[in-house]
């Protein structure tokens, strides 16, 4: 039997949750600096660009791991809204999302994150996450 108008939208709406889950999973994983399971959620190949430096890729969980590894110290909290996916097939999705960082020692940084996400045997991850700041 055919996939249904019906199967298709399902499929999309689950692919759309699956994604937007994982930017919210990110931002709490984050916020408690685990940052193995951070990195986890990239695709073994995938790469990061922070908000901070936009067009300074960092590629690969290994690397990626490592830069959050780095980092000092600090506490934080972020906020995403906004979540904007879509789906470009049954591997791929786009997302967008609006981003609102609170930290222990400074002024509120606003931003955005422009996602591409790829179906793994480990399920839905980040091929591609670019963030940007606003101010």
């Amino acid at each position: 039997m055919a996939p249904t108008d019906a199967d298709h939208a399902q499929q999309r709406r689950a692919i759309e949750l699956d994604c937007a889950r994982l930017i919210a999973l990110y931002a709490n994983l984050n916020d408690a600096a685990r940052w193995h399971d951070v990195a986890a959620l990239y695709a073994p190949h995938g790469r990061m660009a922070r908000p901070t430096a936009p067009d300074d890729w960092i590629v690969g969980r290994d690397a990626i791991l490592a830069a959050f590894l780095a980092r000092p110290a600090r506490t934080t909290r972020h906020f995403c809204s906004n979540i904007v996916v879509d789906v470009l097939n049954e591997g791929e999705a786009r997302g967008e999302s609006a981003m609102l960082l609170f930290t222990g020692d400074g002024a509120p940084k606003v931003g955005s994150f422009h996602d591409l996400f790829v179906q793994t045997d480990e399920g839905w991850r980040f091929a591609e996450r670019r963030g940007s700041l606003i101010f």
